[in-house]
């Protein structure tokens, strides 16, 4: 009698919760068990310092983690691929460059990219942050462009504490250059639901960096020209960033597995699909069933510890725990240069040491999965 075949456990993107899940089973992996991942990249960006980034203080290398030698040290197989839908009957992955990959459990983390299907001229005429893994590439053509003259005047379409962030990183990264800068935000008061002491320290940080604001506006369309606004306003812009309301990955829908109004994954508190026990999921594309999360990298990055024993015990038929999201997340806004604001807890901060603080805890968690990386090898 020829032995069983390895059970294969399939990791659908290189997000937060996936690295953390390829540490884990670096550490400790069952010897029948073949595990691949299947991500559009092979460097993993890390959100919480992508604006550091943008402004110049970390190189690309510090804020990204390689996935291929931390998939080694799992002794995962690495498919730098897009995946295009999926089989949850066959059991099947397809993707764009090869054949279909099958899978015993699959997990899937692939973010979400922001919601501009509801408005005419978004999709071809801005630039979305999301997926960050592409953002780098639209950066580079955006600065080239700045440079050349051919960009004077910058818009940001989306108006949350991730957009916010990521315009002062630009406008600092940009400070000696002539280029215009505005923010078109839907909420009004700006960065509605934090605390007052918080908004009016980003306000005022804005106001530095010498940024324009439109708050209570919502984006109409979008011309080669610029942004009209829902009161018929029009600002003119060169370049449009486009960072709004998340929005899941289509194939989802179409995968007939259970997903919320917006298409979000819906998951139970073992982050298990409704519909499907052998697929998981974590990260910005899921609707936790159990409480309403934020779309923020810091639940994915807690969630991937729960999604590494939940795999390994649906894997091995043994007793799934549930994932507990904090109630309460501290919040720290880099406001361009080394310098940053921290809400939380009921107080707010800032200063220079509050960035120094929060270059703390990105670089303590960037050297869990740079260390994997060091240590790995045949």
């Amino acid at each position: 009698m020829s032995p069983p075949l390895p059970r294969h456990l399939v990791l659908v993107g290189g997000g937060h919760a996936h690295v953390e899940v390829l540490r884990a089973f670096a550490a400790s992996r069952p010897s029948d068990l073949r595990i691949t991942l299947i991500t559009r990249q092979a460097a993993s960006p890390y959100s919480g310092m992508l604006p550091g980034t943008v402004a110049g203080h970390y190189t690309r290398a510090e804020a990204e983690i390689d996935m291929a030698p931390l998939a080694q040290q799992a002794h995962a197989s690495l498919l730098v691929d897009e995946v295009t839908s999926l089989d949850v009957t066959a059991r099947l992955v397809h993707r764009l460059s090869g054949p279909p990959v099958s899978y015993d459990v699959l997990s899937l983390d692939i973010g979400s990219t922001p919601h501009s299907a509801a408005v005419p001229g978004a999709d071809d005429h801005t630039i979305p942050v999301k997926p960050i893994d592409g953002f780098h590439a639209r950066l580079h053509a955006l600065h080239a462009g700045i440079l050349a003259g051919r960009i004077r005047r910058v818009a940001m379409v989306g108006g949350g504490a991730g957009g916010v962030e990521l315009l002062l990183a630009l406008a600092y990264r940009l400070r000696d250059t002539q280029v215009a800068f505005t923010l078109i935000s839907a909420s009004a008061p700006l960065l509605r639901g934090f605390p007052a002491a918080f908004r009016r320290r980003a306000e005022a940080a804005l106001v530095r960096r010498d940024i324009a604001v439109v708050a209570g506006r919502r984006a109409l369309r979008v011309a080669p020209a610029g942004v009209t606004l829902d009161d018929g306003r029009r600002i003119v812009a060169d370049a449009v960033l486009w960072t709004t309301q998340a929005s899941p990955a289509l194939f989802l829908a179409r995968s007939g597995l259970a997903c919320d109004a917006d298409g979000f994954l819906l998951v139970d508190a073992m982050l298990r699909t409704q519909s499907d026990p052998r697929i998981f999921a974590a990260g910005d594309m899921i609707a936790f069933t159990p409480r309403p999360l934020p779309k923020s990298g810091v639940y994915a990055v807690r969630a991937g510890v729960t999604l590494a024993h939940n795999l390994r015990a649906s894997l091995d038929g043994t007793k799934l725990a549930p994932y507990r999201p904090q109630r309460r997340a501290l919040v720290i806004l880099a406001t361009g240069p080394r310098h940053a604001i921290a809400t939380g807890y009921g107080i707010t901060l800032e200063g220079e040491w509050v960035w120094r603080w929060k270059d703390r805890i990105d670089r303590r968690f960037m050297a869990r999965y740079q260390v994997a990386t060091e240590k790995a090898g045949p």
